[in-house]
């Protein structure tokens, strides 16, 4: 058939309570977009402005006094620069872990063949219920000699039950038993299923464990705070909570002298903008991340949700 002689589509006309009902859930969903973005966009431009005027609640919507005076004094500290070197290491690293025990766990868990399959899952479970605590965890992260080690803060939550649920779920719901039984035909053992068949076409459930495992380490900062001693490992999240702790204490301080009341108040202003700086540098990293995998977010959940 020509293009020329294609019947034209019909519009379907829309009634006045639809156009109302549209407008209503728009402006609506406009006024909570703005609410939730307004906090960030308020660092965003602090980050930039006079600390003077930050100081005084003259910045509201756009930057006043444009300076990059917080990011130079983040950047030229070394120890904050060595923290972020330190959390981009943790964070990689502890990804890989977490990616090497969960995704081979849930393939295997996701086997109905698997001898004590249901067993098994029910040790698993039940850790995400009851745990030992900070104390006992402590003894035996000391006991193994990972204190103030890299290792300390990748090993002691290197599963996520939860995780491995979900991606046990998608294993379970998208590899089909009969493509491995085709393979097995072939001489195919699990192993070689697991990596060159199971693993390419479960791109969607990967990113979905990378985000939420590095997003996780990422933002940690508890775990160093009790393993980490050593300043020069301490990750990025620790040294912007001194930072913070810092703050405060400079504004609790009181000065006699007027010479040292003007340097305390410019040393109040100097580091909230620079607070502000750090938060900005230290999301930097996720909001690169994300677009990356936004696109198998939406999939990897819900086809990893469908069943338990």
């Amino acid at each position: 058939m020509k293009k020329g002689n294609a019947a034209p589509k019909k519009k379907i006309k829309r009634c006045r309570e639809d156009v109302i009902f549209d407008t209503v859930v728009f402006i609506i969903l406009t006024l909570i977009f703005l609410i939730v973005a307004y906090p960030l966009w308020w660092v965003i431009i602090s980050s930039f402005s006079d600390p003077t005027a930050v100081s005084a609640g003259q910045v509201i919507w756009r930057p006043i006094g444009f300076t990059l005076k917080g990011y130079s004094m983040v950047l030229g500290d070394s120890s904050i620069v060595r923290s972020f070197i330190n959390s981009i290491v943790y964070t990689v690293c502890g990804v890989l872990a977490n990616l090497a025990v969960t995704l081979p766990t849930a393939y295997a868990l996701s086997k109905d063949k698997f001898a004590g399959k249901k067993v098994v899952t029910i040790f698993y479970m039940i850790t995400m219920f009851f745990g030992g605590g900070m104390i006992p965890t402590y003894l035996v992260v000391k006991n193994l000699h990972l204190l103030n080690s890299m290792w300390s803060l990748i090993l002691p939550g290197c599963l996520s039950v939860y995780n491995m649920i979900v991606a046990r779920t998608f294993f379970k719901t998208n590899i089909s038993e009969e493509l491995y039984e085709a393979g097995e035909i072939d001489g195919c053992t699990h192993g070689k299923f697991f990596f060159k068949v199971a693993l390419p076409l479960s791109g969607a459930i990967v990113a979905i464990m990378v985000l939420y495992y590095g997003v996780g380490h990422w933002n940690s900062y508890f775990s160093a705070l009790l393993y980490i001693s050593d300043q020069d490992k301490f990750p990025l999240q620790l040294v912007l909570r001194r930072i913070l702790i810092t703050n405060e204490a400079a504004l609790s301080q009181t000065a006699t002298s007027p010479e040292a009341k003007k340097a305390l108040e410019e040393m109040k202003k100097t580091m909230e903008v620079m607070k502000y700086s750090l938060i900005i540098i230290s999301s930097v990293p996720v909001l690169i991340l994300y677009p990356f995998i936004q696109r198998h977010f939406v999939k990897g959940v819900m086809i990893g949700s469908i069943k338990g």
